[in-house]
């Protein structure tokens, strides 16, 4: 007797949920461009944030002036790093930070009011790194360049 109360009481009402839940959720799935996205904090555009005016070739004396344009409306504002790493080696040769760099609407250029100009004078080929961090989350993209 305590065993089917406990059946009818406990169990019963999660198989229903679960079932319920499976049926609603298979018949939403089958609708035309429907899709289960399991992390929403991810994009699906091309190019979530990317770094503007970027030459593949710097001279010694030439200032490297880069901009960062975020095309990912979840990071309307946050933290940008931009960071210059010698390749293959991975050492930092120089860094910038802009702190609460916020806009209204996506695509828009970065830093705002102020800008990135580093001059490298060392020949050889670099990585350059473009992050974006938003509380715990963050977008990045890269590029690769060389000083003569």
């Amino acid at each position: 007797m305590v065993f089917r109360n406990i059946f009818v009481v406990f169990v019963l009402p999660v198989l229903v949920t679960v079932l319920l839940g499976s049926a609603v959720m298979f018949n939403i799935l089958q609708e035309p461009d429907r899709e289960l996205n399991l992390w929403p904090m991810s994009e699906k555009s091309h190019d979530p944030i990317r770094i503007v005016g970027l030459l593949k070739q710097y001279s010694v004396s030439e200032s490297i002036i880069i901009q960062v344009k975020v095309g990912n409306s979840s990071f309307n504002c946050g933290d940008l790093y931009v960071t210059i790493y010698s390749s293959g080696s991975h050492d930092i040769i120089t860094q910038g930070g802009f702190f609460e760099q916020c806009f209204t609407s996506s695509g828009n250029l970065l830093p705002i009011n102020d800008k990135f100009s580093q001059i490298i004078d060392t020949p050889g080929s670099y990585d350059i790194e473009a992050v974006m961090v938003l509380n715990e989350s963050n977008i990045s993209t890269t590029g690769v360049f060389t000083v003569k």
